[in-house]
């Protein structure tokens, strides 16, 4: 999950939030279609590879994968859920690849978490060889559509869970970040994850909890809006939906 800031989690809590996100309706699938959009040949870098999934997938493909985590304790995870995988330590902004070295370059949950995500893209071009692909994908955090009786207070706490990210708007503005680095044939894909299934109320609630914690919503606030989550999830009536932005792009 990107050069994201894992400090506010263990190694197992960490996997435990990306397995359960990972196996969501619809984001397998959204998974593997940034896998068709990588070459099938030559060497491919899952930057910000976490637990290491992506990996042993495209692994499956046949392809020859390596994941970089800027998290000495994910990669040490990822290397002991899947031995045998490539894993290496490494940053966003300095890969630990030399110049035109890979065919295939992928960033899945990890631009939103950069201050200057156009480093990251810049870097992406150096270590892509001259016909290499590209590969982003990531939630825009401005829009998360949740379906509650008080509208108002629901924008207020999407909007608070947003600004916690150094990055929020990062995926709306991966074509324009792709094109600014220089890549070419930019493509740009949204697919919804819809989440109404028992359990999405856990993660409404961590929502709330973070925007209270930002002191963007009051202590009762937050425990009437989860409260009506855990009343709607009750009765089958709990709705989200989270666009995901799929871009690809030539280098």
């Amino acid at each position: 999950m990107g050069n994201m800031s894992t400090s506010r989690f263990s190694p197992s809590e960490l996997t435990a939030i990306l397995d359960t996100f990972d196996t969501l309706p619809g984001v397998p699938e959204v998974r593997a279609r940034t896998y068709d959009l990588l070459p099938p040949d030559g060497l491919v870098a899952d930057v910000g590879c976490g637990a290491g999934r992506a990996v042993v997938e495209l692994a499956a493909r046949g392809v020859r994968a390596v994941g970089v985590d800027l998290d000495e304790r994910m990669v040490g995870l990822a290397r002991e859920r899947f031995p045998g995988g490539d894993f290496r330590v490494g940053d966003a902004c300095a890969l630990p690849f030399g110049d035109g070295e890979l065919r295939g370059y992928r960033a899945d949950k990890v631009l939103h978490d950069l201050a200057e995500p156009e480093r990251a893209l810049a870097e992406a071009r150096r270590v892509l060889a001259p016909g290499g692909r590209a590969v982003l994908t990531g939630q825009d955090w401005d829009v998360l559509v949740i379906d509650s009786d008080d509208g108002e207070l629901t924008r207020r706490i999407v909007r608070a869970r947003a600004d916690l990210v150094p990055s929020p708007r990062a995926a709306r503005a991966f074509r324009a970040l792709l094109l600014d680095a220089g890549f070419g044939e930019v493509a740009v894909e949204v697919r919804t994850v819809v989440l109404a299934e028992p359990g999405v109320e856990a993660f409404l609630a961590r929502v709330a909890e973070a925007a209270r914690a930002a002191g963007a919503v009051t202590d009762a606030e937050a425990e009437g809006w989860t409260a009506e989550q855990q009343e709607r999830a009750r009765r089958g009536r709990a709705f989200a939906a989270i666009p995901l932005f799929v871009a690809s792009a030539t280098r």
